[in-house]
């Protein structure tokens, strides 16, 4: 089994009384099948511990030496320069401006936002958690994106 061979599956249920279920489903090493309701906060907490490890598992695979290298990717490795200091600095401030951009936007904006573009969730899936049509989270998220785009180009254009 490989690091990203999955044991387990997510989902989520809509119940009848307008609440969501959150569920993670496994076989344990005996063979027996488990199904087990868990709450909104642990179910999200899970959904991020997996795209930190499939980032990380990707991070690895991209940093690690494969025994045929091409001419050409050595190439691109001898001539890949490292940042200054000066964009080391500008990235720093441009993530701290996009972090203040992100905190100054309404609650269900903020929301929305991170649940789409942190936690990988689609329209639909956050929908379902919020009680509300697909296209108004679509909406929500373009106008949050609008919205620290218009603080990054203020900031750019004060530079």
């Amino acid at each position: 089994m490989t690091f990203m061979d999955k044991v387990y599956t997510l989902r989520t249920e809509a119940r009848s009384d307008g609440k969501t279920a959150y569920f993670i489903s496994f076989t344990d090493g005996q063979g027996k099948f488990y199904d087990l309701e868990v709450s909104e906060p642990f179910f999200i907490e899970f959904r991020q511990m997996e795209r930190k490890n499939r980032n990380l598992q990707q991070s690895d695979w991209r940093h690690q030496e494969h025994s045929d290298l091409w001419d050409e990717t050595l190439y691109n490795r001898a001539f890949r320069v490292p940042k200054s200091v000066e964009e080391l600095i500008f990235d720093a401030e441009q993530r701290e401006l996009l972090d203040k951009a992100i905190a100054a936007l309404p609650e269900v904006q903020r929301r929305r936002f991170l649940l789409y573009h942190d936690y990988n969730f689609n329209y639909r899936q956050i929908g379902e958690m919020e009680h509300c049509r697909p296209q108004s989270i679509r909406h929500s998220v373009i106008r949050a994106r609008e919205r620290i785009k218009a603080v990054l180009e203020k900031y750019r254009a004060g530079q």
